[in-house]
């Protein structure tokens, strides 16, 4: 039933950017239309709620910094001042809510982590997927994240313990913005009640998004939740 419904909702997504695409612009002109629908959604204190009308996540009026202050922070961005870093080089925003328990995941190492996320289109305005309900709770999307060398890749868990996100889009390869994360954030598992997971907010350009949103030159934000699998 699962693979039934995300087959559907896939073809729904792919129509969407299909449309949306359908007046004949150029790249260049896409490309502009994404920048302006961030630069737009930064300033427009964003309220993400579900098809029942219940609210999922407030984004807030974004205070963007750069790497420079990003690094003087100790890699962390203030979350008083709803602070996302920008890393010139993608065009992806970040900010960490919680670094989360455990350690980061050491070079030479890979190690499998769970994620439950919700997936929002900036330029459409729309939630598209979110796997932090319990329909999900089940089948998270599995990552197997490899650190070589300080440089992370990753590929999702398929089969029968597929979840949303392969699914949806049926890429093993991770998209790059989720990537981003991993050299700041601790990946375990909760043991104690004040030992949190990993948590951040990602705004994430075409280029480094899924194949839908790379396809169509639209953005998403993301909330994500890391949690390592257990053994």
């Amino acid at each position: 039933m699962k693979k039934i419904l995300y087959t559907f909702l896939s073809l729904m997504i792919a129509l969407m950017g299909l449309v949306s695409c359908s007046d004949d612009q150029t790249y260049a002109e896409q490309k502009d239309k994404e920048r302006n629908a961030v630069d737009a959604f930064l300033k427009r204190d964003v309220t993400i709620v579900g098809p029942n009308g219940d609210t999922i996540c407030n984004v807030g009026v974004i205070n963007v910094i750069s790497e420079q202050q990003f690094y003087k922070q100790d890699s962390t961005t203030n979350l008083d001042r709803n602070e996302y870093v920008l890393f010139s080089n993608s065009g992806i925003y970040m900010q960490i809510i919680r670094k989360g328990v455990g350690e980061k995941i050491a070079k030479g190492h890979t190690r499998q982590i769970a994620c439950r996320f919700i997936e929002f289109n900036i330029l459409g305005d729309s939630l598209q997927l979110r796997s932090d309900v319990s329909y999900w709770h089940t089948n998270p999307d599995i990552l197997a994240v490899t650190n070589t060398s300080g440089t992370f890749s990753a590929s999702f868990i398929t089969g029968d313990q597929a979840g949303p996100m392969y699914q949806t889009y049926g890429e093993e390869k991770v998209l790059d913005g989720w990537l981003a994360p991993f050299p700041y954030i601790r990946v375990g598992r909760q043991t104690t009640p004040d030992g949190e997971i990993a948590k951040v907010r990602l705004i994430v350009p075409h280029t480094a998004g899924q194949s839908n949103a790379a396809s169509n030159v639209y953005p998403c934000f993301y909330e994500i939740l890391y949690q390592e699998c257990r053994d």
